[in-house]
């Protein structure tokens, strides 16, 4: 963790992972059936995400099923300091502290990779990438990983179309509980919460400009149309651009959208959404915000080059960048994860469904991985809907099942009306 861990610093730690722990129901089952089946035993796992109390919670389920555990952050924005150190009571090996420079960063991943894992769990591909580049002797005790993001999910299907992946990772982001619940309904509820959070500003009557109308970027278009925004999408997808604009968004390039906007939230997974020619004309006092993955979708290098002054912290998580002719744009979260950095991430109750996938998905792995060719793979379905079942039961809902006879119905072509 780069210090040493202090009573109390663990302690409050472990109030946050309990509190977090109370809105994750299926997760802790998951814990309770890993505790008494033992399907990780023997297994290494080196695992890159957020080192929030949700993902503590995930630890321990995989400590329980009988793993040796190292966790490295994939942000060093998003760590929570207290929860990396209560972790280290629970035999987690952490190599993460909050605001770390970017070798530092890279440096915990490393720590991590030298349990020489069986099975990687990343969030943004960055241990996958670096076991392909820097730590290829590691490669052939790897049997599988996941992939927590879209932003991972992209260069692994690059990986894969190159014939550079070198083990099978299954793809936990494209599971339908993950996208409806956490991409939609978790980034939409968080991004908005960080930019209230670092700004304090009203949404009613601004104009919000969303980059991206995938999952994402749906959440939080609709997070800020509910709020009284008014709401601008880019895209660059002909199909995307058609849903947000028969959901009523006003659909504009970024050159038309980037003099409206007051606030810029950009979703895409890509790199320079929002460039220098886009900065140049936005309005004094606009707010970018990014809750892609990766710090390189607001082009903060051309704001610095654009600014003749800046004013760091002027509010929690926010820096004010003034420009030549005296305009002022708001940077939230030195332009990485808005969400994570400015708020709390996802809340816990939408991160029990993520990680209960990502519990699962180990799991299977675990028996089945070594049989898998490398490449990009599905979560499998029985993961999903049990998945969505155990949720479903922790909050006392039922739903309806199928009779015998619709059963052969669907199930007989010569059935007709």
């Amino acid at each position: 963790m780069g210090r040493d861990v202090d009573s109390e610093l663990v302690a409050a730690g472990e109030r946050r992972i309990g509190w977090a722990a109370r809105a994750m129901p299926v997760l802790t089952a998951l814990g309770e059936r890993f505790a008494a089946e033992r399907p990780l035993d023997g297994l290494r796992i080196a695992a890159c995400l957020h080192v929030t109390a949700e993902t503590a919670v995930l630890m321990g389920a995989l400590r329980a099923g009988g793993a040796e555990v190292a966790l490295a952050a994939s942000n060093p924005l998003s760590t929570q300091d207290d929860v990396a150190a209560a972790l280290t009571e629970y035999d987690v090996a952490v190599h993460a502290l909050a605001g770390v420079d970017r070798a530092t960063y890279y440096r915990h991943i490393h720590r991590a990779l030298d349990i020489g894992p069986d099975i990687v769990l990343d969030d943004g591909c960055d241990l996958v990438n670096i076991l392909h580049t820097e730590r290829t002797e590691l490669l052939d005790g790897v049997t599988a990983g996941c992939e927590e993001t879209t932003t991972g999910i992209i260069r692994l299907r690059q990986m894969t179309a190159e014939g550079a992946l070198r083990f099978p990772v299954v793809a936990v982001n494209d599971t339908r509980t993950k996208r409806m619940f956490d991409n939609r309904y978790g980034t939409g509820q968080s991004t908005i919460d960080g930019i209230m959070r670092a700004t304090n500003t009203l949404l009613a009557g601004k104009t919000v400009v969303v980059a991206g109308f995938g999952y994402c970027g749906r959440g939080v278009a609709e997070r800020a149309r509910g709020l009284g925004a008014r709401v601008v999408v880019t895209e660059i997808d002909p199909v995307k651009a058609l849903d947000a604009s028969l959901q009523g968004y006003d659909v504009r390039p970024m050159r038309e959208a980037a003099p409206a906007g007051d606030v810029f939230v950009t979703v895409t997974g890509n790199r320079d959404v929002i460039r220098g020619e886009h900065l140049a004309v936005m309005k004094d006092g606009a707010i970018l915000a990014n809750a892609g993955h990766f710090d390189v979708e607001i082009d903060v290098r051309a704001l610095d080059d654009l600014a003749v002054d800046v004013h760091h912290g002027v509010r929690p998580s926010t820096d004010e960048y003034v420009l030549a002719d005296g305009r002022r744009l708001l940077l939230l979260a030195e332009g990485r994860l808005v969400n994570l950095t400015a708020a709390e991430g996802h809340p816990a109750a939408v991160m029990d469904m993520s990680f209960s996938a990502q519990a699962l998905a180990v799991a299977w792995l675990a028996r089945e991985g070594a049989e898998l060719a490398p490449g990009v793979y599905d979560v499998p379905e029985e993961v999903d809907v049990e998945v969505a079942r155990l949720r479903l039961a922790a909050a006392g809902i039922e739903v309806d099942v199928l009779t015998g006879e619709q059963e052969r119905y669907l199930h007989s072509w010569r059935l007709g009306s």
